[in-house]
């Protein structure tokens, strides 16, 4: 079902080695991707350590802000993947085994060794939680409420993506194209402010770069309505030729 509510998710990424540089994050770009596909805006993105009030009062700020929110990192096996009790904790709830995480922990592991106190560590869920299909190690997600708890490692975050494709509510997707020129941003900002007045439900976003000695800016256009799209690019198109530019289709 989409409309033209306009339904917004914040993401927190949860993990000393991100906040240290050791690991590069590579999961902003996938959710917010698969969120637009779901008509849902990523609105803001924060990063925290791995320590229960930092996460705790992250979880609170972000959750009230958004219809939906999502995290990444610390619910492994080890001590220090403390997300499923700083959350439960933030909402006021026990942390408990899930019977049927637990059953599928003990036959992804029943060959591999047989489950551990390590290992049933990720059945561990705030009270109350459903599960998010993890297709790769067994290992699930969590939901609970509109709070979504993926793993850290990104391809496990995109399978438990996938999982929830099509299970959330949404509007519609935002849609974009680009236009770009080797023009200094400053000669066409009167251009960009009017042409986005002129179409509402438009944005315009300008990403100026230097190649080869010179300057120039790619501009992108977004908006649910693709003739507001199309309408736009036009618009910038038009405008460029007449301050005397050559505009380059999908940008440079």
């Amino acid at each position: 079902m989409t409309s033209d509510r306009i339904w917004t998710a914040a993401l927190l990424i949860i993990g000393d080695e991100i906040l240290s540089g050791r690991t590069q994050d590579r999961n902003v770009g996938q959710v917010a991707t698969w969120l637009n596909t779901q008509g849902i805006r990523l609105t803001e993105v924060r990063v925290v350590a791995d320590d229960m009030g930092a996460i705790g009062e992250a979880v609170n700020a972000l959750k009230a802000r958004n219809d939906y929110l999502f995290t990444t990192g610390g619910i492994g096996p080890t001590h220090d993947d403390i997300t499923v009790d700083a959350i439960a904790a933030a909402l006021g709830v026990e942390v408990e085994i899930h019977p049927e995480a637990r059953a599928v922990l003990e036959g992804y592991y029943e060959s591999r060794g047989g489950i551990n106190e390590a290992r049933l560590r990720m059945a561990r869920v705030p009270a109350g939680a459903t599960l998010i299909k993890n297709a790769a190690t067994g290992a699930p997600g969590i939901r609970v409420g509109d709070i979504f708890i993926l793993a850290g490692v990104p391809r496990i975050a995109e399978l438990m993506l996938e999982a929830l494709t099509g299970t959330l509510e949404g509007g519609r997707p935002m849609l974009s194209r680009t236009i770009g020129c080797w023009v200094p941003e400053s000669e066409v900002a009167d251009l960009l402010r009017a042409t986005e007045a002129d179409h509402t439900g438009s944005q315009i976003g300008s990403y100026p770069f230097w190649r080869d000695g010179r300057g120039g800016a790619n501009f992108v256009v977004r908006s649910t309505d693709p003739a507001t799209v199309e309408a736009c690019i036009a618009a910038i198109g038009a405008g460029l030729t007449a301050l005397g530019y050559e505009p380059v289709a999908d940008g440079i």
